[in-house]
């Protein structure tokens, strides 16, 4: 029976964040309704409440549903040699999701509380701060990796919500493309930081890949990503 009712609120979850992710789509965040959701899904108000808790965890699982079939269907797109080719790549993929999904996007960055985040959010951050690290191991970061992924996050962000409250019609094909070159710009080298005389970018690349080498206690590796994180976030002399 055990099994069975599990079966049951997990067909019901489905159906209910299913529901709740078309109403979005149709009509934005007002339209997804305790009542309107529990029509559609064919299922009693109180079941939403008992799966999601209340109407803010209902819609943090559409978005995380949402982002989720967006990006499994991006799974094919490997990552390449060249880690700055891949930052292009997921600025365009990030662009492209708020374009496809407009409701969904403008729900994701721009509906949250102050100070709160999404879990969608942070799941696509941790994958942006994957990549910044990627490049911070090839010796291209030209910044600390922190103020790299929120500096690309906030860009990307910034230009999504602008190309969605403009009309179709009205949009500059180029901010995008504009937007995402001067930040890569700001942020990365264009040869690895070992053939450069400049100590911070040395510094960004030796603390990326810190983490990787045995070689140090765990008091000594504290220490030596204090130095290396005084050296990455100087001005450049």
């Amino acid at each position: 029976m055990e099994g069975e009712d599990t079966t049951a609120a997990d067909g019901n979850r489905e159906r209910i964040v299913a529901a709740a992710a078309r109403l979005l789509s149709d009509g934005g965040p007002g339209a997804v309704s305790t009542r309107a959701v529990s029509a559609a899904a064919g299922v009693q108000p109180p079941t939403i409440y008992r799966l999601f808790g209340d109407k803010q965890g209902l819609l943090d699982a559409v978005v995380a549903h949402g982002f989720t079939e967006y990006l499994s269907s991006k799974t094919a797109q490997k990552p390449t040699a060249d880690p700055v080719e891949d930052l292009r790549a997921g600025w365009d993929l990030h662009i492209g999701l708020g374009l496809a999904n407009p409701a969904l996007y403008a729900l994701m960055y721009g509906g949250q509380r102050p100070g709160t985040s999404s879990p969608a959010a942070v799941a696509a951050f941790e994958m942006l701060a994957r990549l910044i690290r990627r490049i911070a191991e090839a010796g291209r970061l030209a910044v600390p990796e922190e103020r790299a992924a929120a500096l690309v996050h906030a860009a990307g962000c910034g230009t999504t919500l602008t190309l969605i409250a403009t009309p179709e019609d009205r949009r500059d094909p180029e901010l995008s493309r504009t937007a995402r070159e001067a930040v890569i710009a700001a942020i990365t080298t264009e040869a690895p930081a070992a053939t450069e005389p400049g100590p911070v970018a040395a510094a960004v690349t030796l603390r990326a890949a810190l983490p990787r080498t045995g070689a140090l206690t765990a008091a000594e590796s504290g220490l030596m990503r204090e130095w290396l994180d005084r050296i990455a976030d100087a001005s450049p002399c």
